[in-house]
Formats: C-alpha cells, sequence, structure tokens
C-alpha cells in the first residue's frame, strides 16, 4: 500500500481545513508546519519514506508562507540525499481573493518539487466554463496545475465554500489514483 504525505502550513485554519480535505481523500498522512515554521524530526522522516508528498500553503503576498518556504528550505539536506527522488508531488493554496496571485504560490510548489526531481500530478480537471457555474462546482476555480481555493479574509474556516471542500477531495483521491499507478508499476 503507498503512503501519502500532506506537508502544509496554515495560517487562519482555512489551509488546514483543505489540507484535511486532500488528506481524507488521499488516505494521507497530515504533517502540519507550526507557526515557527517547524516540523519534528519524526515529520522528516514520514517525508522520505512516503511515496507521495502533497504540498500546501496559504498564499501570501503572492507566495508561500514564510512558514511552508523555512521547511522547504532545510529540505536542502534531503535534496542533497536525493531523497524525495521520483516521489510523486501535488500542490494546493488558499487566498482570500478569487485570484489572489496564486499561480505564483502555485509554480513555487512546482518548482520545490522539480528541485526534487519528483514527479508532479496537477488537478486533471475541466474548469466549469459555462454560465450556469457557481461557485459550489467542482474545480470553479479553474486549477490546472494543482488545487486553488478561495476563503474571504473575515470568513472562517467553516465558512469555506462547498464546492472548494469538495473539488480537494477529488484533488486527494487524483493524487491517490496516481501514487497508487506509480507503485504498482515500480
Amino acid at each position: 500500500m503507498s503512503k501519502i504525505v500532506v506537508l502544509y502550513h496554515s495560517g487562519y485554519g482555512h489551509t488546514k481545513k483543505v489540507a484535511e480535505a486532500v488528506a481524507g481523500a488521499a488516505g494521507a498522512e497530515l504533517i502540519a508546519i507550526d507557526a515557527e515554521g517547524n516540523i519534528t524530526e519524526a515529520d522528516w522522516a514520514a517525508l522520505a519514506a512516503a511515496d507521495g508528498v502533497i504540498f500546501g500553503t496559504p498564499t501570501y503576498m503572492g507566495g508561500p508562507s514564510w512558514q511552508f518556504k523555512k521547511v522547504a528550505d532545510a529540505s536542502s539536506k534531503p535534496w542533497y540525499a536525493q531523497l524525495w527522488k521520483d516521489k510523486i508531488a501535488a500542490g494546493f493554496t488558499n487566498s482570500a481573493t478569487l485570484n489572489g496571485d496564486k499561480q505564483g504560490t502555485m509554480q513555487y510548489l512546482h518548482t520545490l518539487s522539480q528541485q526534487h526531481s519528483m514527479i508532479w500530478v496537477g488537478m486533471g480537471l475541466k474548469a466549469p466554463n459555462h454560465k450556469a457555474a457557481t461557485r459550489d462546482d467542482i474545480n470553479n476555480l479553474g486549477g490546472y496545475a494543482g488545487l486553488i481555493t478561495q476563503t474571504p479574509s473575515d470568513a472562517s474556516a467553516d465558512e469555506m465554500v462547498p464546492g472548494d471542500i469538495a473539488t480537494a477531495k477529488v484533488f486527494g483521491e487524483r493524487v491517490k489514483a496516481v501514487v497508487d499507478r506509480w507503485t504498482k508499476n515500480a
């Protein structure tokens, strides 16, 4: 059975809610980056043992949170040993606005995976590009490189758009299917 880890930072609880939805659908272990940008040695070991890693971070000022970036910078040790090479990778982000320059964060997560010689998985879903589309539709925001979600800055994590949470679950299922297929054929 394949092992998937969701490595994420959440500043206000929104990204945590997305991480939980993704992890639940993927059967993944959650690794939360703390407020000081740290994870434990056991978390590093779990990342090394995983077949797939899903990165998650809020988008702040057009990029990942500094806490996520601190862990990414610390991943130079696994990079040097190529511990994450050929693992499946994917990513997600949440911001307060519909655009929020989330694409900058997705590009960062993709680049991080490529620095580690990982295999990137995108959404694999079309966006509902028609007049009748609503925010509750799957992939309403039209992410292709990875999962993007949006929560107004004055909304709690419990007020997240149900369509975004449903999309997170579909994304988790996709990553799990890819990891299972990749590890079966390895």
